[in-house]
């Protein structure tokens, strides 16, 4: 499936409450002088140089290397800060392990909380009020969706993101790629495979 598809999204939405609250919020602090639009667009400068390849490279080198994935495990938060990678909103960020019997699924009940330092922008269907519902209720109708049928004994957990701490899906290695590099493995990582909508892709 595209990762483009947005299958929880009918329709585009007006801006919720909290949307119109933030830039009604950014308008007036510039206007007062507080902030200046120089530091609006930085900010946005930033949030543009994150894309979903930094997770993805994260995930790569764990799958290959047993020492990075054990820290990144215990302490993501300081793997992602010693990797250089700019963590500017100071998140703490936890990493989900997919395995053949549990299977991850991160959601943002109250708004659209994201690990955007590693996956960059969220997409539109995360931060709709159906997805942000039906995943809390109804995970594995929201999976299947996506195109992720999950069989019945595995157990989906899902977990809820928040101002304080973000989650990034590690999923699990596909099959057939014993001897490749970290680049061609960090291929098969997508977006969607980190929030733990889709799994990896396959060779």
């Amino acid at each position: 499936m595209s990762e483009a598809h947005a299958p929880v999204e009918s329709a585009a939405e007006e801006p919720d409450y909290f949307e119109v609250l933030v830039e009604s919020m950014r308008e007036l602090l510039v206007a007062k002088g507080l902030i200046g639009a120089g530091e609006v667009r930085a900010m946005v400068e930033t949030l543009d140089a994150h894309d979903p390849t930094i997770g993805a490279a994260l995930v790569a080198r764990a799958w290959v290397d047993a020492d990075f994935r054990a820290r990144l495990r215990d302490d993501a938060t300081a793997v992602v800060e010693q990797s250089g990678i700019d963590n500017y909103d100071q998140a703490r960020f936890v990493v989900l392990e997919q395995t053949p019997d549990t299977h991850n699924l991160v959601v943002c009940t109250l708004c659209s909380c994201y690990p955007r330092a590693l996956l960059g922008l969220p997409p539109d269907w995360y931060k709709s009020r159906p997805y942000r519902s039906r995943a809390v209720r109804e995970p594995r109708a929201v999976l299947a969706g996506f195109g992720t049928d999950v069989a019945d004994e595995v157990r989906i957990r899902v977990h809820d993101s928040n101002a304080n701490m973000r989650y990034l899906v590690m999923p699990m290695r596909p099959a057939g790629t014993d001897g490749w590099t970290q680049e061609q493995l960090a291929a098969l990582v997508t977006r969607d495979s980190m929030i733990g909508v889709s799994r990896a892709r396959t060779p």
